[in-house]
């Protein structure tokens, strides 16, 4: 049986709400949707590209954590709270994909918090 690995940031989120930032299973690692949180002061910036580049960071250290990185994202869902948003996204998400072109799904949609404006959610296979 393949190993099942968790991966957890620390949040206080992820054991009140029985989940894991990432799970490691099998050949993939699945990171759970993440939002714009700065989990070492648990404070959320108010520009949504803040809060992306966050999110991107909080991916890419349990993507480290599970043994792969975003090169091997195979998977990328974007959800936002305004369709403006986008426009302003779209740089930063080609920033960190612009080479690796997961596929991916951008909704429009409401999130837990008020203050949260984007949350994303990658699928990744382990390093060959």
């Amino acid at each position: 049986m393949a190993e099942r690995r968790l991966i957890s940031t620390g949040s206080p989120f992820e054991k009140a709400a029985g989940y894991s930032r990432a799970v490691v299973d099998g050949d993939y690692v699945f990171v759970a949707g993440t939002t714009g949180y700065d989990y070492a002061t648990m404070r959320m910036p108010e520009a949504v590209e803040d809060q992306a580049h966050n999110a991107f960071r909080t991916i890419i250290a349990a993507l480290e954590q599970a043994g792969t990185s975003l090169a091997y994202v195979v998977r990328a869902n974007y959800v936002i709270t305004d369709a403006a948003y986008a426009e302003k996204l779209f740089p930063i998400f080609g920033h960190y994909f612009g080479e690796i072109r997961p596929a991916s799904m951008l909704i429009v949609a409401g999130l837990l918090k008020p203050e949260m404006k984007v949350e994303i959610e990658v699928t990744a296979r382990l390093r060959a």
